[in-house]
C-alpha cells in the first residue's frame, strides 16, 4: 500500500552509466506531495537520466527510487538485494507517473481524442464513452476544445504538446513529469504550453520539470535543483538559486543562460 507519510518521490544515491560514461553518481532527491520542483543544469548533467529513472523508463545500477512510498521497478529480495518487478507491477506504478517529453510522441494516424483516450482504454479498460467524455474535458483543459478530431499533422507544435499534456493526465497520475517540453517548440508556442503547466502546479499536482525556462522556474518552482556531471550541486528556492546561487559552478552556468 502507498505510504502517505513518504515524499512523492524519493531518490537514494541513484547510480546509472551507459557503458564506462556514470551519468549519476549517487544522485537523492525529494519531492513532497503538491510540490513542482525545476531541474536546470548544462546539456550532460543527468537531468533526463534522473527523469526516466524515476518512472524505470531506464534501469539503475544501485540506489533506490521511491514513488508514493513505493520502491519503482524492483522489489527487495530476502537477501536485501534488488529483484526486478514483474511487468505487470512496473506497468501497475507507471500508471500514476504521468511523462511528458520533448517531442511530442502522438500516434500520428489518431485524432487528438483517440490520442488522449487511448491509454485508459488500453491500459485500464475504461469503455469508449467514458474515456471519449473525460477526453474532451482533459483536450478543454488544455485549451484544445473543438480540435478534438484534429490530426497531429493539422495541428502546431505547442497544440500537439498540449494533447500529449492531455494523453498523460488522462491515467490519472499521482505524479507528472515533464522532459524539457517547450525544447522542441518555436519560441512563439512556447507560453501555450508553460501556461497549461502553469494551470496543472496551481491545481496541486505534484511536478518534476526539467527546464532550461529559466522564468517559468522563478515563478512556478517551490524549489530549483541544480545538476551538473551526475550529482545535485545545489537546490533551495527560485530565489536562492536564480537570484543568490552559493556554488560557482551554479554561479557560471546562471550568468550563461540568464
Amino acid at each position: 500500500m502507498p505510504d502517505h507519510s513518504a515524499p512523492m518521490v524519493e531518490a537514494r544515491s541513484v547510480r546509472k552509466a551507459f557503458g564506462s560514461v556514470e551519468v549519476l553518481r549517487g544522485v537523492n532527491l525529494s519531492v513532497d506531495r503538491g510540490e513542482v520542483v525545476c531541474i536546470i543544469g548544462p546539456s550532460g548533467s543527468g537531468k533526463t537520466t534522473l527523469l526516466r529513472c524515476l518512472n524505470r523508463l531506464e534501469s539503475i545500477d544501485s540506489g533506490r527510487v521511491f514513488v508514493d512510498g513505493q520502491l519503482v521497478g524492483y522489489r527487495e529480495g530476502s537477501n536485501g538485494r534488488l529483484v526486478e518487478s514483474t511487468y505487470d507491477e512496473l506497468r501497475r506504478q507507471r500508471q500514476a507517473i504521468g511523462m511528458v517529453f520533448q517531442r511530442f510522441h502522438l500516434f500520428p494516424h489518431r485524432t487528438a481524442i483517440e490520442n488522449v483516450m487511448e491509454g485508459p482504454k488500453v491500459v485500464l479498460g475504461t469503455p469508449d464513452r467514458e474515456a471519449r467524455a473525460r477526453g474532451s474535458e482533459l483536450l478543454a483543459t488544455v485549451g484544445l476544445s473543438g480540435r478534438e478530431s484534429a490530426y497531429p499533422s493539422q495541428l502546431s507544435g505547442g497544440q500537439q504538446q498540449r494533447v500529449a499534456i492531455a494523453r498523460a493526465l488522462a491515467m490519472d497520475p499521482k505524479l507528472m513529469l515533464f522532459d524539457e517540453p517547450t525544447s522542441a517548440l518555436d519560441p512563439e508556442l512556447v507560453g501555450e504550453v508553460l501556461g497549461v503547466m502553469r494551470d496543472l502546479a496551481l491545481s496541486g499536482m505534484t511536478m518534476v520539470v526539467v527546464t532550461h525556462e529559466m522564468d517559468f522556474a522563478r515563478e512556478v518552482a517551490d524549489r530549483v535543483v541544480f545538476m551538473d556531471g551526475g550529482v545535485v550541486v545545489e537546490e533551495g528556492s527560485p530565489s536562492d538559486i536564480l537570484n543568490d546561487p552559493q556554488h560557482p559552478r551554479t554561479r557560471s552556468f546562471l550568468s550563461r543562460v540568464a
